[in-house]
């Protein structure tokens, strides 16, 4: 395989990243409130909650994405196939990363809540200083298992017509009839994302405070 060609494969692997990681963290913001709001305690809220986590993590991201890129033209919303694409794995991570979420927010020591009130600090104070911190600190694995799921899943936004790197390798490989090297170029480059994903995410994992 020529340099070119596995130079168009680092380009569209960099496109991967960006959508990648824009969804990941779109995703963590709506986990935090989704999270937040299956543990209210206030019924219509936690229904609502469990029904949204429930039908996406019922339904393959495949056909969330199909749905989505469909629907978002017929309700008068025209938008690039990146945003959809975005959007489709955003509300996907977003419910599995709430359920990690969740757990770790239910693991947080009452004790630390309690102090936090006795020193003065509103409900929303507490939340955002003590109960998010502590969360994310507990659930960091999972949520890097999830990132990483989630760039590995990112090779299904081609169906919303994404140039990402699996479609570079398909089109590349439809092109030039050199269908191995391609697609062993395409693996290793993914090999390398995650692998650099985890080792950022232990290295943070190390760094957090309270950390051995």
């Amino acid at each position: 395989m020529s340099t070119k060609l596995f130079w168009l494969l680092v380009q569209a692997s960099v496109h991967t990243v960006v959508i990648s990681i824009v969804s990941i963290v779109i995703g963590l913001i709506l986990a935090i409130l989704i999270s937040a709001c299956l543990l209210s305690g206030k019924r219509w809220l936690v229904k609502l909650s469990r029904i949204y986590v429930s039908f996406f993590r019922g339904v393959p991201l495949l056909v969330q994405l199909l749905l989505i890129y469909n629907l978002l033209p017929v309700i008068g919303i025209n938008v690039p196939s990146v945003v959809a694409a975005i959007a489709g794995l955003a509300l996907c991570t977003s419910a599995y990363q709430a359920e990690n979420l969740r757990g770790g927010f239910e693991s947080v020591p009452v004790g630390l809540i309690e102090s936090a009130d006795m020193a003065g600090l509103s409900p929303r104070q507490t939340f955002r200083r003590i109960r998010v911190p502590l969360a994310i600190r507990m659930t960091l694995p999972a949520l890097i298992n999830e990132a990483i799921l989630i760039l590995k899943s990112s090779s299904l936004i081609s169906v919303v017509g994404v140039v990402e790197l699996t479609r570079m390798a398909q089109d590349l490989s439809a092109s030039t009839f050199q269908p191995l090297p391609i697609f062993a170029a395409a693996g290793l480059l993914y090999l390398i994302i995650n692998w650099v994903v985890a080792l950022l995410g232990r290295v943070v994992e190390r760094t957090l405070p309270g950390q051995a």
